[in-house]
């Protein structure tokens, strides 16, 4: 990987910008072994095909691979435009041809990301803020929904703000219009940002992603802890945490040592909304 510095600042590494690829098989573990060498297999020989047809040198490719998922850091100079639309269209028509004759449930369907950022050699793979963004934008909640919605799509795309504002937005080096793509909040884990998602040959800006930007929400919201220390309670209420809210993790503790009749000591108690408990 050719950078400008084999360390950073405090040895923290190799620095560069690159483009990046990565990809992850839809239903993967819920399928039997033999349908999981077969996907394993697919993946690879399709991403070559589309490598070789947007002209991007698979070769020169740094990977890190996880069975149903691939990671990629592209050479310095490999186009951005070539990877979000030749290479996208040439794996989305060679998904279809190996999905033909095969059941739906054994479809070979893909969620694919792209980023341009910060990225660096790591001890298992690779560090930097670029290799996390892309994961959390190809597991985001609203393209997994994209996927599940339109059933006989077999791939789903979506771009990082960098390589959409560069490559899509108000630009024409990609075949691929603008209003083709749908912006969608991403929140995952500690992420916080945007994406732009596609999906050839389909409307997403039709689609109803309410239930995922929530579930977005609800993956995103914090820990809440509560105690409750009771010395002496008469005919009282004592709580931790007592909430309506239907998102997050809540975790209470009680140490009572003397209640008197009548009393209510509680740790956590939740209410979703909704509910009529």
């Amino acid at each position: 990987m050719e950078t400008n510095g084999k360390d950073g600042p405090g040895g923290a590494g190799a620095f560069a910008r690159r483009l990046l690829l990565s990809v992850d098989a839809k239903g993967y573990g819920g399928a039997d072994t033999v349908r999981q060498h077969q996907f394993q297999k697919a993946i690879v020989q399709l991403l070559e095909l589309a490598a070789d047809a947007a002209r991007l040198d698979r070769e020169e490719w740094l990977t890190q691979e996880g069975g149903d998922s691939l990671f990629a850091v592209l050479p310095e100079g490999a186009s951005e435009p070539a990877l979000v639309d030749a290479f996208m269209r040439s794996l989305e028509a060679s998904l279809r041809a190996f999905n033909i004759g095969r059941e739906p449930e054994a479809w070979l369907r893909l969620r694919a990301a792209v980023h341009f950022g910060e990225t660096s050699p790591a001890a298992n793979g690779f560090a930097g803020s670029a290799p996390v963004e892309i994961g959390r934008i190809r597991d985001c909640a609203a393209l997994r929904a994209a996927l599940d919605q339109l059933s006989e799509a077999p791939l789903a795309v979506g771009l990082s703000a960098t390589v959409f504002r560069d490559v899509v937005q108000g630009k024409a080096y990609t075949t691929i219009r603008e209003n083709e793509f749908r912006e969608v909040p991403v929140k995952e884990k500690e992420y916080r940002g945007a994406a732009w998602i596609w999906v050839p040959g389909a409307d997403v800006r039709e689609l109803d992603l309410r239930d995922a930007v929530r579930e977005d929400e609800r993956r995103a919201a914090n820990v809440v802890r509560g105690i409750v220390d009771v010395d002496e309670i008469e005919d009282a209420y004592a709580a931790g945490i007592r909430t309506s809210r239907s998102a997050g993790t809540f975790e209470g503790a009680t140490k009572a040592r003397r209640v008197g009749p009548g009393a209510v000591v509680i740790g956590v108690e939740q209410t979703a909304a909704g509910d009529d408990e």
